[in-house]
């Protein structure tokens, strides 16, 4: 498991060439304690060898440049399985005995860090959560330049060393993220130094740049704005002080634009220095395998000596490698590394497994305004018309203007800072860019552009989400915001980050880091000038799926709630916060000490809203229970329950709005559960219940699992039916609307009232005259779009 080629890169070279010159005879006779036996293999061999040379040549490396200059330097691996090499090198140095002290830096310890790797209840092949030094798990491609990216923005003397597999290389989400330099502001943000390993191959074939000349890649590489520098071949001799100097080169450069930016001012991109290392891949380890070639080849891939267990050659074979490194020179008698070799791992937290940053370390609250100063007056209840997302876009702003002197705060989005109605923001700040304007007419056109802003826009979700990720990993505080459909292009990054998280809060050792903040508006509901592409609430059901210790999901339904929501979102640590509401103009219901109140509690009944009849029993359970959660649903659930009381009177209604989606299943299930006792009382023991979600209706019926008579929630949610119409059409067409809810309820009790026969006519009647009145007039029906709630006596 040991990633032996870290005990050759510690030597000096002059050794090194020493060993070159001995014959493979004499290196594989040297004496070892005992024989090598097919009873000391484990049963089931799993790794992946291939990268480990590659990412111990770089870390040894890195350890000679911050042991010469002090520097502060974040380790990211990005090949998928790089963990027995990092875990090995964060051994090597001491730092992973520190946190984990059973795993001492002797023999015994040595064993047991051994036999841990991927075996039960040990550690895993990726660089995740139990690695120390670590903010990237490694394990789903593609996500590491940007994680690096992240964690430098506004930690000015950091540099993040990230080493780039040619593998993923090949990846969407990386190749986007070749654009660092344009966001990167040397004034204030530390730097991004990539590492492209090119070792030709991934795991049963050859990688595209890996086949490409080093001038091709160094012109890829150029052309987004770094400037590389080409460290190639297979020879120790050659390939260890050529990679020094260009660490050295590197780090020169780095500091040297640095300090330009920090007294001259920045004038635009900087050409911050990059690295391609090209080197065998699976160096150092078996050549060649029963006459096939292994060493540079996909073959060393995994496990470049699989039958060791049952093939004695290969057995013999695995011995030879495993002496050649010489381990009875580099340990002592007790299998502790020598002290030649212990002096050159860096000191305290200057170590990459012990830097602070990479454990949250240092992270500072953000102190929140007073939320007074952007509540909404919601008077007269219902009859307010205003964009929910506005006031917290204000809210935004007074956080970049509180924190401008101590940056720890960013908003990333895509092109739609302002298409999401948060654009006050840029009255503190502007949209971060450090190209220049094409001409001059180019630059007056420019709204809010400088290299001084720190609003992240950049037309990619997985840039947006991975840059927030590697800021918030690092300790500071962010907020994502997209439109709804197309956050699921990064969905894969958020079920990847709640598992970091979920692992994470197993392990003291790991400070807690700000929430993953996860905005989604322009919703499904409300994109009917953009069409059906626009319309798909599938995060939510993503995010739902997730460990219960480290998701939330809310659905404001107004502005004072979305501002209560976001003061709780961006106080909190580990968990990933998904908040859905639509950026249109919405019905304003509850003032701000509501608003408080009810997302306390996540769900309550809205007395005013319904029509509950109690006569002379107090305790009297209402007729139907009208629910929902979500905007759109509440306003249509809103106006369902006016039509019944209106036209049904004898009819009682309740109405229960859930904001906190996760107080719906049971306490076990989710710690915001409601218990038994709380549930009924929202939703009483037997009554139907028509539900207006948001989403997608399995997902709902998913929450609602294992509770007492779940099949009486007859819920109406988004059903795949979409197109560029109306806002009103579009909840026809997904049978949400008021009428279809008022036709539920009817049939759920049977239209046993005076005048339910009637109102389920006149439901009718209005769906035809919908369908007829929006194609001639392109519009709602005026009795639909000219609607308010307004109290019926």
């Amino acid at each position: 498991m040991i990633s032996t080629l870290q005990l050759q890169d510690l030597l000096p070279v002059s050794t090194l060439n020493r060993r070159r010159q001995q014959s493979p005879r004499s290196r594989f006779n040297r004496p070892c304690r005992q024989p090598l036996q097919a009873a000391h293999i484990k049963p089931r061999l799993l790794g992946h060898w291939g990268t480990s040379p590659g990412l111990s040549l770089i870390y040894a490396h890195l350890n000679r440049l911050i042991r010469r200059t002090s520097v502060e330097v974040l380790f990211v691996a990005g090949p998928g399985h790089g963990g027995p090499a990092v875990v090995a090198n964060t051994y090597l140095e001491g730092s992973y005995s520190e946190v984990y002290p059973a795993v001492g830096k002797d023999l015994k310890g040595l064993r047991r860090l051994v036999r841990q790797f991927s075996t039960p209840g040990g550690i895993a092949s990726h660089v995740g959560p139990a690695t120390p030094g670590s903010i990237h798990e490694g394990g789903e491609l593609g996500y590491s330049l940007m994680h690096a990216t992240g964690a430098a923005m506004d930690n000015p003397d950091l540099i993040v060393a990230c080493v780039v597999g040619d593998g993923e290389a090949e990846t969407g989400p990386l190749e986007g993220s070749w654009k660092a330099p344009s966001f990167i502001n040397p004034l204030r943000d530390g730097a991004v130094l990539p590492i492209l390993h090119l070792n030709g191959h991934k795991i049963s074939g050859p990688t595209v740049l890996g086949r490409r000349s080093n001038m091709a890649v160094a012109s890829l590489l150029e052309a987004h704005g770094w400037d590389p520098v080409i460290v190639s071949g297979d020879d120790p001799a050659l390939v260890h002080p050529a990679l020094a100097s260009a660490l050295d080169s590197a780090y020169l450069s780095i500091r040297t634009i640095q300090s330009h930016a920090r007294t001259e001012g920045v004038t635009g991109p900087a050409r911050w220095p990059a690295i391609v290392l090209r080197t065998p891949k699976g160096w150092t380890g078996p050549v060649t395998v029963d006459g096939k070639p292994v060493e540079g080849t996909h073959r060393s891939h995994q496990v470049p000596l699989a039958g060791v267990r049952e093939n004695p050659a290969h057995l013999a074979q695995l011995e030879a490698w495993m002496r050649s490194y010489r381990p009875e020179e580099l340990f002592d008698a007790d299998g502790r590394l020598i002290a030649e070799l212990t002096a050159l791992a860096p000191d305290g937290d200057l170590r990459m497994g012990a830097l602070p940053a990479s454990r949250g370390m240092g992270s500072r609250d953000l102190a929140i305004p007073s939320l007074d100063r952007y509540a909404l007056e919601a008077v007269p209840r219902g009859g307010v018309m205003h964009g929910s997302t506005k006031p917290l876009g204000e809210m935004l702003r007074d956080i970049y203007i509180d924190t401008a002197d101590d940056p720890r705060f960013r908003l990333f989005c895509p092109d739609e800072t302002n298409s999401n109605r948060l654009g006050a923001v840029f009255e503190a700040t502007d949209r971060c860019l450090l190209e220049p304007a094409a001409t001059t007419e180019a630059a007056l056109a420019d709204d809010h552009v400088s290299a001084s802003g720190r609003v992240m826009e950049v037309l990619s979700e997985h840039l947006c989400q991975g840059w927030l990720e590697g800021y918030v990993l690092t300790g500071r505080h962010g907020l994502f915001a997209s439109y709804e459909a197309f956050a699921m292009v990064s969905a894969s990054m958020t079920v990847q980050h709640a598992k970091w998280l979920q692992h994470s809060r197993e392990l003291e050792w790991r400070r807690p880091v700000p929430s993953l903040n996860i905005l989604l508006t322009s919703t499904c509901w409300r994109n009917d000038h953009n069409g059906f592409s626009h319309q798909g609430p599938g995060l939510i059901d993503t995010v739902l799926s997730l460990s219960s210790s480290v998701i939330r999901v809310y659905f404001p339904p107004d502005a004072n709630t979305l501002l209560v929501t976001a003061e709780h979102m961006l106080e909190s640590k580990d968990y990933v916060n998904l908040v859905v509401i639509d950026k249109q103009e919405h019905p304003q219901y509850l003032t701000l000490e509501e608003a408080r109140a009810h997302a306390a509690v996540g769900a309550s009944i809205w007395d005013w809203a319904g029509h509950e009849i109690l006569g002379t029993s107090a305790g009297k359970v209402p007729d139907i229970v009208l629910a929902c959660a979500g905007d759109v649903p509440t306003q249509e659930t809103l106006a369902a329950a006016w039509l019944l009381r209106r036209h049904v009177p004898e009819m009682s209604v309740r109405v229960v709005n859930v904001m906190d989606a996760m107080v719906l299943p049971p306490p076990e299930a989710h710690p915001h559960g409601l218990s038994g006792e709380k549930f009924e009382e929202l939703f009483t023991a037997d009554v139907d219940v028509v539900m207006a979600w948001h989403g997608y209706a399995r997902a709902l019926h998913q929450l609602l699992h294992g509770r007492p008579h779940p099949e009486r929630f007859h819920v109406r949610g988004y059903n795949e039916q979409g197109t560029t119409t109306t806002p009103f059409d579009m909840v026809v067409l997904n049978k949400v609307s008021r009428y279809h809810l008022v036709m539920e309820a009817l049939r759920r009790t049977r239209g046993q009232f005076p005048g339910a026969e009637q109102l389920l006519e006149h439901c009718r009647q209005q769906l035809d005259a919908h369908s007829l009145y929006i194609r001639e007039h392109f519009e709602d029906l005026p009795e639909i779009r000219d609607w308010v709630w307004t109290q019926q006596q």
